[in-house]
């Protein structure tokens, strides 16, 4: 649609909140118009109604953003990394002090509770300041060959395109602009269609922050055209993307065709919870409620398949129901909600099919399957018991609150059912025994595999996958791999005349 829209506009959350929120596009710090002045809405999960519209970046305009990174990487590649520290501290810094107003907008944009938008600001916060105290930790190495030789690397930052997806907008934002900035390396970021205005306020703090023009440019659009314009784009060095592994394909393969660009890809998942004989049940339910529940659902490494040996599958199975029934659905606002609403109507008429789908091929609706009789796109938290490993709820990624219980017998039965994927993103082992817990971990593969825990981050850990969960990795020291490319400098040196 064409609409003529201020590059600010006033937006009242739900909870009486007003502020100002930026529409246009974001580059070289400033919020400017594309250049056909395209719109489209914004709206909210939570009621849905529209919350504003913003402008979207079509191919002409990610050519202008992609320059302005191209040109601002020339001073930012060399920058002392004291001053990217500088910016760094501080955006970690302004993303706590407006922190109740950006788990604001997330929850009204997005749909989930607010009490899951202040931990995605949290998180936010913590891994901005964690990429502050590696900005001089990134380096090379000094080789030895022998005599008349100095031999060195040197780990080179690059010009990016960063895609992320609606359902971590903070988090996800964050996890790809710390290791930009604290590499030396710029970028142009495009925010998910559902969920762009959490971005977009982090480039006002992005200003506030002392960040210099270029360094990082966010902009609105769908996947197609713009994010395969980034995919595609001759001039950036890197792209980087979290979504599905449909997308995920396309992104690798425009990447290929366009100019073998690097890529790094974190996608779907279908992720195995593993609960044996010799686990403490009770503590065990409330990580199967976090696994599956959390975020609506709405998580690529959700346990969404629960594998529960024979010996406590009933008592596992009636504990777990009862929990999820007590779970608290509805105003996202409220502190005390657990689960809000799904993304959008598209992703609530996806989950719905899968449910009808799980009932068609045989499995135990143990509680939830409905959508909830209220304004806004709220689904009950659902349990499928009795499922077989073959099933599509199984086998294929539902994005949501819906999870299939598969009992097993033996150890090895247990690994063999949670490696039967086509994913291998993440996987959890819940048991007191150490042993088995080592072992079963070593056999699992998948990226992460936690241990009595699920969704269990920290900065310093690595996240990623296998297979068709994608490659390379977020966090952690590795991360600083994906954002740089080895530079190898291989000097002749003769020995000096010893009368001089």
């Amino acid at each position: 649609m064409s609409q003529e829209l201020p590059l600010h506009v006033t937006v009242k959350i739900p909870t009486g909140t007003e502020y100002q929120q930026p529409t246009g596009l974001f580059i070289n710090n400033e919020f400017v118009y594309p250049k056909q002045k395209r719109t489209f809405k914004v709206i909210s999960p939570v009621n849905e109604e529209e919350i504003t519209s913003v402008y979207e970046a079509l191919p002409e305009d990610v050519d202008v953003a992609v320059e302005a990174a191209r040109e601002a990487y020339k001073s930012w590649s060399v920058a002392h990394p004291s001053k990217r520290a500088a910016v760094l501290y501080k955006l970690a810094e302004l993303v706590e002090k407006n922190a109740t107003l950006l788990s604001e907008i997330e929850t009204f944009d997005n749909g989930k509770s607010v009490s899951n938008s202040r931990g995605d600001v949290a998180l936010t916060a913590a891994y901005f300041r964690s990429c502050a105290g590696w900005c001089d930790k990134i380096k090379g190495n000094l080789i030895n060959t022998g005599e008349g030789y100095l031999n060195y690397t040197q780990r080179v930052p690059l010009v990016c395109g960063q895609i992320i997806p609606w359902n971590f907008p903070l988090a996800m934002l964050s996890w790809k602009l710390g290791p930009v900035l604290a590499s030396g390396s710029t970028t142009v970021l495009k925010s998910a269609e559902n969920t762009p205005l959490s971005a977009l306020y982090i480039g006002k703090l992005l200003v506030e922050a002392g960040m210099p023009k270029g360094v990082v440019n966010i902009i609105s659009g769908y996947g197609n055209p713009t994010g395969a314009a980034i995919a595609s784009h001759p001039k950036l060095d890197k792209v980087a993307f979290t979504g599905s592994t449909a997308v995920g394909k396309l992104i690798m393969k425009a990447a290929a065709e366009s100019n073998l660009k690097k890529v790094t890809l974190e996608l779907g998942g279908k992720s195995p919870n593993i609960i044996f004989n010799d686990a403490d049940v009770d503590a065990t339910i409330q990580h199967l409620i976090n696994a599956i529940f959390y975020n609506s659902g709405e998580v690529c490494c959700a346990g969404s398949r629960i594998l529960i040996q024979s010996g406590v599958y009933d008592q596992v199975v009636a504990k777990f129901k009862a929990a999820t029934e007590k779970i608290k659905l509805g105003d996202p606002f409220d502190p005390e909600t657990f689960m809000g609403s799904q993304v959008s109507e598209v992703q609530l008429s996806k989950i719905l099919s899968y449910i009808e789908a799980g009932k068609e091929q045989g499995a135990k609706l143990i509680t939830g399957g409905k959508r909830c009789d209220k304004k806004g796109f709220f689904l009950q938290p659902t349990i499928f018991a009795d499922v077989d490993n073959n099933m599509r709820i199984a086998k294929e990624e539902i994005f949501g609150p819906v999870v299939s219980v598969i009992k097993f017998e033996t150890v090895e039965e247990a690994i063999e059912l949670a490696n039967n994927t086509e994913y291998g993103l993440a996987a959890a082992i819940h048991t007191l025994d150490i042993n088995k817990a080592v072992h079963v971990s070593n056999n699992i593969t998948a990226g992460t595999v936690w241990v009595n825990t699920y969704n269990d981050f920290d900065v310093m850990v690595p996240f990623g996958g296998f297979h068709s969960s994608g490659f390379g990795r977020e966090m952690g020291e590795e991360v600083f791999q994906e954002y740089t490319q080895i530079k190898a400098v291989r000097m002749k040196i003769n020995k000096p005349d010893s009368k001089m």
